[in-house]
């Protein structure tokens, strides 16, 4: 009985930046002098999420029992002009060739290609500015502090494509992971049934001075394309691969013709994509020693000999393995490197203070919306002339007022911002 499937190459995990720590609004003082002018320090950045792309990780199976990934908000600011300290970063190790995707909008964020490789991908609110940042030559005690920035949580799609030059496929116990094991290094499990491999094993196969990295990928079934036995699960993983080699049994040993096996096979590759169907391939006939074999591989080379490069092979003796290597090196020399995925380099989380704002008419109020009217909300204390200053340039400089001219807006007219109505003059 094969071992169950632990293996996992596609995940939701749920990220969010750290926010703002919010600044200070104090002032000095001292025996007998209560105010002697703001002290107020800034809030701290809250902290960033990044992705780093790591050798040493095999899966994404840890990210089943842990997919919250929160960075640390800043702290507020001090007194004396203290800033807060910063949130901690947040650093989210995954295996080189993971997808990063926004799962809203299915946006390719990053390809993790390379070990080591480092993404930003969510920044940290910037922190609030205390009280003594708003001093001016007019401006002289402001009793207000700006609130820290506020950030939102974000759900991402990690999704594990395996880098490797050659993919090897085949139906289950057709010999692919006997095959690797004796071109590399790798130790897959090898058992005589079906889906003993339930996860893409990779091996550096070293010919002479020449090396290519090649994947098991675990056997395909009839039905594979509609998502039938292992399925989608692992046809992805031979979408980063530049040469496929595909093990038939040839010794027809399971009770099926390995004509059919073939043809079977290569429908399921068309069946998931017309990119995986016209990958170049390489056949390695196995089994060759087991008898009834020379009938059925004179029926195959009959069939696909002058299509495919066909190699006979005994993987378990190793028979016939370095024509097949050698072809596959040259192969290999005349195709295009492994492609990165395209991703949307431009692509960030808009932070709420950075998505502007609207004005639609109710009745005869203009009403004032969104993300700049909640921080002014947070920033602004009405009761405070000098806030309410603040207030007034901000709607002037984001434009605001600006917007209700264009509008048609007339003098006496109500605006309603947040919780606030005023009536506007010019």
């Amino acid at each position: 009985m094969a071992e169950k499937n632990t293996f996992t190459d596609k995940v939701k995990i749920k990220i969010k930046s750290g926010d703002g720590g919010d600044g200070m609004n104090s002032f000095k003082s001292f025996k007998g002098k209560p105010a002697c002018g703001p002290d107020g320090g800034d809030g701290g950045k809250g902290g960033d999420v990044y992705i780093v792309a790591d050798r040493g990780q095999n899966d994404l199976l840890p990210f089943r029992f842990t997919s919250k990934y929160f960075a640390g908000d800043g702290e507020k600011g001090g007194t004396n002009q203290c800033f807060g300290k910063s949130g901690k970063d947040v650093i989210i190790k995954v295996p080189v060739g993971t997808i990063v995707k926004d799962a809203e909008t299915g946006t390719v964020i990053a390809d993790m290609f390379s070990d080591g490789e480092k993404k930003l991908i969510a920044e940290g609110g910037r922190g609030g500015k205390g009280n003594v940042r708003f001093t001016t030559s007019r401006r002289h005690a402001p009793n207000f502090a700006q609130k820290g920035e506020k950030t939102e949580p974000h759900v991402l799609i990690l999704e594990l494509k395996v880098i490797a030059d050659v993919g090897i496929i085949g139906f289950p116990n057709v010999g692919k992971s006997t095959l690797l094991s004796k071109i590399s290094a790798a130790r897959p499990k090898v058992a005589n049934y079906h889906f003993t491999t339930l996860s893409p094993n990779l091996g550096v196969v070293k010919v002479y001075d020449k090396s290519f990295v090649a994947a098991d990928i675990p056997g395909l079934i009839e039905g594979a394309a509609e998502g039938a036995g292992l399925g989608h699960d692992f046809l992805r993983h031979i979408e980063r691969t530049r040469l496929l080699l595909h093990v038939v049994d040839i010794s027809g040993s399971e009770g099926r013709d390995p004509v059919e096996d073939f043809k079977k096979i290569n429908a399921e590759l068309a069946g998931y994509s017309q990119k995986l169907a016209s990958l170049p391939q390489v056949i390695a006939l196995n089994k060759c020693d087991v008898y009834g074999a020379d009938e059925h591989l004179a029926a195959f080379k009959k069939k696909y000999g002058k299509k495919y490069k066909i190699f006979p092979i005994t993987a378990v003796s190793g028979e016939g393995l370095q024509p097949l290597l050698d072809e596959l090196v040259k192969e290999l020399e005349a195709l295009p490197p492994v492609a990165r995925e395209e991703a949307d380099e431009l692509f960030t989380y808009r932070k709420p203070s950075d998505l502007g704002f609207e004005i639609f008419l109710d009745g005869d109020v203009y009403v004032v919306v969104g993300p700049l009217v909640d921080m002014l909300c947070r920033n602004v204390n009405l009761a405070d002339p000098d806030s309410m200053a603040y207030f007034q340039k901000i709607l002037r400089e984001k434009g605001v007022i600006a917007k209700l001219k264009e509008m048609g807006i007339n003098e006496g007219d109500t605006v309603s911002i947040g919780d606030v109505e005023f009536d506007f003059v010019e």
